[in-house]
């Protein structure tokens, strides 16, 4: 995919879409009637994942650099899940934050949940639409997430607090200046509200991590080339979460970024994005 330009890149997502029946962009209908989360329609295809060498803030975890090939199309969520969508299932199945928690609001993304609780909201998702959703793996976030580049971010090599949400006492690349017109504090931002890539997905970089279906493994040298979760024995200790938050620097919102999280951790940075199988 990387060898593509923009306007191929684009194209290919359209003929995924129409191979698979759906528009580009779309929502499933669910069961009681409602609407489920935006789904963007992401095309097969290849792309080195990981980061060279040689990219700022890079950090060992992100290497090796592996050539992995998606045969198959999918759907990803436009944005990460929001409190609003994740209320819908609430009212349903007598879900309830725990009091003591901070929580967000409305289409700000859904925070404070573990993993367990989200593998329940996808498995909702499944049974009131009838398609198999789930959580992606790293290598589809990673693909997703670049949508043909090799640069450190979508957006290219630098990233300012307008494309963003990061701490901005820490821009990129590494000891530049603070990007003028960024706020001397950082914030959660509401899903939606920053530009979307190429492909039409909003916030893949910053805001709040996200967890996928990968356990946790300390480089990349065992990712399987069909973009597979890791092998894994037995309930992972730890999983993959990828695209970085509101108080990390930037440089942990990069396309290659990951870091590791307790299987049952919890935190006001930690969110999840969806994914809908298209086969």
């Amino acid at each position: 995919m990387h060898e593509l330009d923009a306007r191929a890149r684009c194209a290919r997502q359209k003929a995924a879409a129409v191979a698979a029946g759906v528009p580009v962009c779309f929502a499933d209908t669910l069961a009681d009637g409602g609407e489920g989360p935006a789904l963007v329609v992401i095309p097969p295809g290849h792309f080195e994942m990981g980061s060279p060498e040689d990219e700022p803030g890079r950090e060992p975890v992100e290497g090796p650099l592996r050539y992995v090939r998606l045969k198959h199309a999918f759907a990803l969520g436009r944005c990460t899940v929001t409190a609003d969508a994740f209320g819908h299932y609430a009212r349903e199945s007598g879900w309830r934050p725990r009091p003591d928690l901070i929580q967000s609001l409305g289409l700000q993304p859904m925070i404070n949940l573990r993993p367990r609780e989200a593998q329940a909201y996808v498995d909702w998702l499944s049974w009131q639409t009838g398609y198999r959703y789930r959580l992606p793996t790293e290598a589809e976030w990673e693909y997703a997430a670049r949508a043909g580049t090799r640069t450190p971010f979508a957006f290219g090599k630098s990233v300012d607090c307008s494309q963003v949400s990061y701490n901005p006492a820490f821009p990129y690349p590494p000891g530049v200046r603070r990007p003028a017109g960024c706020l001397p504090w950082a914030r959660l931002r509401e899903a939606g509200s920053l530009p979307a890539n190429l492909w039409g997905l909003h916030e893949m970089h910053g805001n709040v991590w996200e967890m996928t279906l990968s356990p946790w493994c300390d480089d990349l040298g065992d990712v399987d080339s069909d973009g597979h979760a890791h092998p894994s024995s037995g309930a992972p200790s730890r999983l993959t979460t990828r695209g970085g938050s509101w108080f990390d620097p930037a440089a942990l919102a990069r396309s290659a970024a990951r870091r590791p999280r307790l299987a049952d951790e919890l935190d006001t940075n930690l969110g999840l994005r969806i994914l809908r199988e298209l086969t």
